[in-house]
């Protein structure tokens, strides 16, 4: 017998969409300043030889250049305010989320409420305005040691630096604000525009190798078709479940007894999502991206660096790997699912699992079974990552809708989606709560005239 919300959510159509006047004008404000986005990967830092750098971007391109295109929504390729994109920010996050879970002070301050949560985020902030600022160094220096700057010297350092952090800044901002005023995550959303916004161009090039023989058919409706199988295969595992079996006892309430109930926790197979992936990427493309600038200008520290952590080296698959399984280990373990607090909360509640005793015992239950179920995790992911360096190394073309792509566009949409029917379902709870109230409204008895 289904429940009344799965009947709600059967329910659910466009009508309803076009009744509910608040996520209608939830869902124009996100794509408004979605729009303001896109419009700004077109305003280029001052200081920039255009006809240089498009020569420049045609070559690099092919390689690793047009991953960071992707992931920057094409920012990159014509050197935009918004050319450092919206990594700083999420890479901050990250570490002030692991450093909570090793530093006691802010892991208390974490536990204060919405004063911790606010002082928390002004670390991350901070923790921002730093990385930016390292990295705007890095692409302005780039920038003149690869001949792609008017006039080089202190003063296009300063401009090119202040114009990156602060449209990193204005993309925080912009994502806060759609978090707050608009539907979905508004830094994932930012990403996930992104990379969408740079598909049509990617395929178009994928193709184009096709039609000139570079690649035969056979060989293109093979990669078509592994993407669509690799898509599925996200959405099957991001959904994947492990339900641990709880148990309530019985309980009295003044004179009332009440039967014990039971229910499940459930355990993501994937419980940290794709932050350990795009965490691994942010570090590896940081070197990456200083040297697609830098030309033939780099270091030999650099050169060193590159020669074993380029893409598609060995070094740089473990590495990328290695990164991957960690962070989800420590992400899911210190942030995502804190094993003590989950039994500490299990036996404030009363409840236990059948078989195992409240405390102690449930934790190290709970961690046996969260480590079996991270090794699929974490494995999954890995192998995710690694396909777009596979088919780039093994196969020798480029096509870069694949790994930490395929995860986030999927991770958003789902989530975003999820936001839709929940705003939805609220929509329709508040209108059978207002034809309740009329209802009874209508049902209440006239007033009988007094006898004299």
């Amino acid at each position: 017998m289904a429940s009344a919300a799965e009947q709600m959510a059967a329910n659910l159509s466009w009508g309803a969409l076009g009744k509910a006047t608040d996520l209608r004008q939830r869902i124009f404000f996100t794509i408004g300043l979605l729009i303001v986005y896109r419009l700004g990967t077109y305003i280029p830092v001052p200081g920039i030889d255009g006809v240089q750098l498009r020569a420049f971007m045609e070559d690099a391109g092919a390689g690793i250049g047009g991953i960071l295109n992707m992931f920057t929504g094409g920012a990159i390729s014509r050197m935009g305010i918004f050319a450092l994109g919206i990594m700083p920010y999420i890479s901050a996050s990250i570490i002030v989320q692991l450093m909570t879970a090793m530093v006691p002070a802010l892991e208390q301050l974490k536990k204060e409420g919405e004063q911790g949560r606010k002082k928390i985020n002004q670390y991350t902030r901070y923790g921002t305005v730093f990385l930016a600022t390292f990295q705007a160094w890095g692409i302005a220096a780039s920038l003149e040691a690869g001949g792609l700057a008017h006039d080089p010297g202190l003063f296009f350092k300063a401009a090119c630096m202040i114009t990156l952090v602060g449209g990193t800044m204005f993309l925080m901002w912009l994502g806060e604000q759609i978090t707050a005023r608009g539907i979905g995550n508004g830094i994932s959303l930012i990403i996930f525009v992104g990379i969408v916004a740079e598909l049509p161009a990617a395929i178009a090039q994928f193709l184009s190798q096709g039609r000139s023989g570079a690649i035969s058919p056979v060989v293109i409706i093979g990669v078509i078709v592994m993407v669509i199988a690799v898509i599925a295969f996200v959405v099957f595992m991001e959904r994947a479940l492990r339900k641990i079996h709880i148990q309530y006892p019985r309980r009295q309430v003044g004179m009332k007894v009440y039967d014990g109930g039971s229910s499940h926790l459930p355990v993501k197979v994937n419980p940290a999502g794709v932050i350990p992936a795009i965490f691994a990427s942010s570090l590896l493309l940081l070197p990456v991206t200083v040297s697609t600038f830098s030309g033939q200008q780099t270091g030999p520290v650099m050169s060193t660096i590159l020669a074993y952590f380029g893409p598609g080296q060995p070094l740089y698959l473990l590495f990328f790997t290695g990164m991957i399984v960690f962070f989800s280990f420590f992400y899911t373990y210190n942030v995502a699912f804190k094993v003590e607090d989950v039994a500490e909360n299990l036996k404030n509640q009363n409840g236990f699992i059948p078989g195992i005793r409240p405390g102690k015992k449930t934790e190290e239950y709970l961690e046996y079974v969260v480590t079996r179920i991270l090794v699929l995790g974490s494995a999954y992911l890995a192998a995710v990552c690694l396909l777009p360096e596979i088919l780039r190394n093994q196969f020798g073309f480029t096509f870069y809708f694949g790994g930490t792509s395929v995860l986030i566009v999927v991770s958003v949409t789902m989530d975003t989606i999820n936001q839709v029917q929940s705003h939805l379902l609220a929509h329709q709870y508040e209108g059978l709560i207002e034809k309740s109230q009329l209802r009874g409204r209508k049902k209440t008895t006239p007033k009988t005239p007094t006898r004299r």
